[in-house]
């Protein structure tokens, strides 16, 4: 009888086995890959880290105390920032939602849009703000304006694919009730899809908020304005107090950033 019954659950007791196996291969596989990785950037490399380290504690020393002398310039620059994060994101959001519905396979009206979709929010997501910045600069000059589009275009990519992923993960029963009714695919949209993913949507659009202004700092790399371009300004003249309280300003307008994005996030939830 027990014989009878290891010969029952035998295949299965394989087959159990064989998907621990399969889980441990792909663990140990992203483990070597990851060490690889490691070793390639020399992050292992103890002497030179060991040797950065005093580099460091004195550049440390050089930017203390903090010169907030010139604080009153930053001003502009900084509400220049936010304004960046602000424009960039309703772009994003602007630009992803009908892309996002042409790149989800339950609302595309065609395979061949689907792939269209999908290329150009792959594209977009590619191409990091920085390199979108020098071009933008380059054809619309100076300022804040490429740095809004720079932002802007880039989370297009990213926040497309999210709004695209949470309309195919949509419950199919209003879908099939709003169907059954006589609805036509826009009225399906805009009464069964939609409602489900709207949460979804205000929180991506709230968290690609913060992300963006973070991004917009550093817009002033590539001469888009903001307090980045005082920050890099400071930078290239050494004068690392300075740098050290742009810092500290950039760093008190991130936690102001984060804590309206909550409250938003609280009262819209």
């Amino acid at each position: 009888m027990a014989t009878n019954s290891y010969q029952r659950f035998e295949p299965l007791l394989k087959q159990q086995r064989q998907h621990r196996y399969k889980h441990l291969l792909q663990v140990a596989t992203v483990v070597v890959i990851v060490i690889i990785s490691c070793l390639l950037v020399g992050l292992f490399d103890w002497e030179r880290l060991a040797e950065g380290v005093p580099s460091g504690i004195n550049l440390v020393s050089q930017m203390l105390p903090p010169d907030f002398s010139l604080a009153i310039n930053w001003i502009k620059p900084l509400f220049d920032t936010l304004a960046m994060s602000v424009a960039g994101t309703a772009i994003a959001v602007a630009f992803s939602l009908p892309l996002s519905l042409l790149a989800a396979g339950n609302t595309t009206p065609h395979p061949l849009v689907f792939q269209v979709a999908r290329l150009i929010l792959n594209g977009l997501r590619a191409i990091p703000e920085l390199i979108m910045g020098i071009i933008l600069v380059a054809a619309v000059g100076f300022g804040a304006l490429p740095g809004a589009l720079a932002v802007g275009f880039h989370s297009i990519g990213m926040v497309g694919k999210f709004f695209a992923e949470y309309i195919e993960h949509v419950n199919s029963a209003p879908i099939e009730a709003a169907q059954a009714a006589g609805a036509n695919k826009i009225q399906v949209i805009y009464h069964s899809i939609l409602p489900q993913v709207l949460p979804q949507i205000l929180d991506v659009t709230l968290y690609r908020w913060e992300y963006n202004f973070r991004a917009s700092t550093i817009m002033g790399a590539v001469g888009a304005g903001g307090i980045g371009f005082e920050l890099i300004g400071s930078l290239r003249i050494l004068r690392y107090t300075e740098v050290s309280a742009i810092l500290l300003v950039i760093l008190m307008m991130v936690i102001l950033v984060d804590s309206f994005s909550g409250y938003l996030r609280r009262r819209l939830a």
